[in-house]
């Protein structure tokens, strides 16, 4: 921050002796006063650091993975199981399996254009599936 940025800020007046007096302190002072903080308060500074970009960076982002879960199996179980068994390339038993047991989770880590074509196949066949 340089001098005009220091000047353009608005202390509260109940902060302003604690403010005087963190501006007369040593950087060995202030590491030792955010030491005392963590220990006292049970928190970390470099966390909350770290936690900022963090929170933005996934919301700018579009995710690249799904997991796709059939959350319905739907009325025509067999035409569902025939896809299940065709695009995860199981068995009649494991496909039927997974149908039986919705909500399960069919595949996970798929790609986007993959897991949306899963997911069209499924509905067409009268499934419920949600992209998660």
């Amino acid at each position: 921050m340089d001098e005009s940025q220091k000047e353009n800020v608005v202390v509260p007046e109940k902060f302003k002796k604690i403010v005087e007096e963190v501006e007369q302190m040593s950087v060995l002072d202030l590491n030792e006063l955010v030491k005392v903080f963590e220990s006292k308060f049970g928190v970390s500074a470099t966390a909350v650091a770290a936690a900022g970009p963090a929170v933005a960076g996934p919301a700018a982002e579009e995710k690249s993975t799904f997991t796709v879960e059939l959350t319905d199996g739907g009325a025509q179980k067999i035409a569902v199981i025939k896809v299940v068994k065709e695009v995860l390339a199981l068995g009649l038993k494991d496909a039927k399996d997974k149908v039986d047991a919705a909500p399960a989770v069919l595949a996970e880590n798929m790609k986007k254009e993959e897991a949306e074509e899963l997911k069209k196949k499924i509905e067409e066949a009268g499934g419920k599936v949600t992209l998660k």
